[in-house]
């Protein structure tokens, strides 16, 4: 691996291997979503504990101090938005010449395999993927999204993720199932974890996270179960400790708790 290649995602991934990216992305096709409405207030007490920023270009530009932040992975993709005909629809939207001009650590796009537009994803995954290696710049798959999370079982996924990883994908974004040691095993790169839908509970969070470190992933990017949250900053501390510093589901609800009791 390139030197600048290793050296960007060094900046993401931590000396333990793992890493927790916090993703802002969500806009890009639902507008101002809920607590995303303002997402430089949104994501300012959220910082510190970010090892990752998952943003568009418009949002880095007019809402993320250049100054304050986490390294950048950069949303690539897009081209339909949630009133339209398919969210699998979409297409590069970015330049790699932006993303570097953006002194981005990586860039990041979705894939949608099992869709009508499953080809054009995934070959606009590898044109990105080839256009990337030439700069040095790691290039994240992002699996399952839309009308696919139906589908959210251990063969889809294990399937989307290992497509991913063929074509070039650094690193792949996927969300936790049962099962889910069968993806992980099947994929050939490293895997971190998508939060979903908002859960119901803080432990339904602990609890999925927890074993899906256990179950080889390296870590998170997981966004709303933490900026929709009434305590954003609680939720954010716990879910760093299970990733970085092995706590279980019990022992990052405590520390949630801990972290909602006014001083």
């Amino acid at each position: 691996m390139d030197w600048g290649m290793q050296n960007r995602l060094g900046r993401l991934i931590k000396e333990d291997g793992h890493c927790f990216f916090l993703p802002i992305d969500h806009g890009y096709f639902q507008g101002p979503t809920s607590k995303l409405e303002r997402p430089g207030e949104t994501i300012k007490p959220l910082i510190p504990y970010a090892d990752g920023l998952f943003v568009t270009r418009g949002v880095l530009r007019a809402a993320v101090d250049p100054r304050n932040c986490p390294p950048i992975i950069l949303r690539v993709s897009g081209g339909t938005s949630i009133i339209g005909k398919d969210l699998a629809h979409e297409a590069i939207t970015t330049s790699v010449e932006e993303a570097i001009r953006l002194n981005v650590a990586a860039v990041g796009m979705s894939v949608f395999v099992g869709t009508d537009y499953e080809y054009d994803s995934l070959v606009n995954l590898g044109k990105l993927v080839n256009e990337c290696q030439t700069y040095g710049i790691p290039v994240m798959a992002v699996t399952a999204v839309g009308k696919e999370l139906e589908k959210r079982d251990a063969r889809y996924l294990s399937l989307c993720c290992r497509i991913a990883a063929e074509f070039g994908a650094t690193i792949v974004k996927t969300y936790w199932c049962e099962n889910f040691d069968r993806v992980v095993h099947g994929c050939p790169v490293p895997v971190v974890m998508a939060g979903g839908p908002k859960c119901e509970t803080e432990r339904e969070v602990f609890d999925f996270v927890y074993d899906g470190m256990q179950k080889g992933a390296i870590g998170l990017n997981l966004g709303r179960n933490v900026w929709q949250h009434p305590h954003p900053v609680a939720m954010m501390k716990a879910l760093r400790a299970i990733v970085h510093e092995k706590a279980s589901a019990r022992e990052a609800e405590k520390i949630f708790f801990d972290g909602t009791k006014k001083k």
